[in-house]
């Protein structure tokens, strides 16, 4: 296939290489979701042969890096900020020239408002069956007690963790979706190995939170997978991400003060 990147005027599109493509996809993934799966597969592995249940092991998501409030707020818009590198990476390598300037990734158009809509209706068909089998997964020891917001409560908490909701929803859906479909259909892919692949991908970066989180994860992409490949747009599935994790991310200290025992972290 034709990679239609800005080129200078007066020169034909080319093919791009399959080597080379394989070569960026691997430097674009090392750069951050690969790493984390990486690291997941390890940290798994290291709750598994701890002597610790992994039923009574904590993940905490978004955890304070220093003691000292201005520091920590530091910390985390560095954190923030570093993390959507990859994003910029992949819209620079898939910029075209003229408008829309990211259609290669999925955005584009003017229907907004119809694909929030379609977003708000992922977070009803994903949220709260995601959150059932949360519940489960820890009911089977196969979840470890996730701790979404486990920053200090300063004047600064829930706007980072707005943030680091929005990060969240735009590394792993830029990359994942719109980066990955793309140049894997580049390289001769059908849908469905292209769905299946970026499921696995998309699960073994949350293996740190147990093998239920694999699970849960794996079917939200083959989801997501499916439903991008007829539609085409990044929008709704930006705006689900999204509105899942802040809620998460901000609601659960209510939700651990008022069910303690279902969403409390082991003491």
């Amino acid at each position: 296939m034709i990679d239609r990147q800005a080129q200078e005027p007066g020169t034909e599109y080319r093919p791009a290489a399959p080597a080379r493509l394989w070569w960026e996809i691997a430097i674009v993934l090392a750069l951050g979701l690969g790493q984390s799966a990486i690291y997941s597969i390890v940290q798994l592995a290291y709750r598994f042969t701890s002597s610790t249940p992994l039923a009574d092991q904590t993940a905490t998501l978004n955890p304070s890096q220093s003691s000292r409030e201005v520091f920590d707020l530091i910390y985390q818009l560095l954190s923030i900020g570093f993390a959507v590198v990859p994003v910029l990476l992949v819209c620079f390598l898939l910029w075209q020239s003229h408008r829309p300037h990211l259609a290669l990734l999925g955005m584009g158009g003017t229907r907004y408002g119809r694909d929030i809509g379609r977003g708000v209706l992922l977070v009803l068909a994903i949220g709260i069956p995601g959150l059932g089998l949360y519940l489960l997964g820890r009911a089977l020891g196969l979840f470890v007690a996730v701790d979404p917001g486990g920053l200090n409560a300063y004047w600064w908490t829930v706007p980072i963790l707005v943030l680091s909701a929005a990060r969240a929803a735009v590394q792993e859906e830029f990359v994942v979706l719109g980066y990955l479909f793309r140049r894997l259909r580049q390289l001769g892919w059908g849908t469905w190995p292209i769905v299946l692949a970026t499921s696995l991908l998309r699960g073994s970066y949350h293996l740190y939170q147990g093998p239920g989180a694999f699970v849960g994860n794996f079917a939200m992409g083959m989801l997501f997978g499916w439903l991008f490949a007829r539609g085409g747009r990044l929008l709704p599935f930006l705006v689900a991400h999204f509105l899942i994790d802040a809620a998460a991310f901000v609601g659960y200290p209510w939700a651990a003060a008022l069910w303690p025992a279902l969403f409390g972290t082991p003491s």
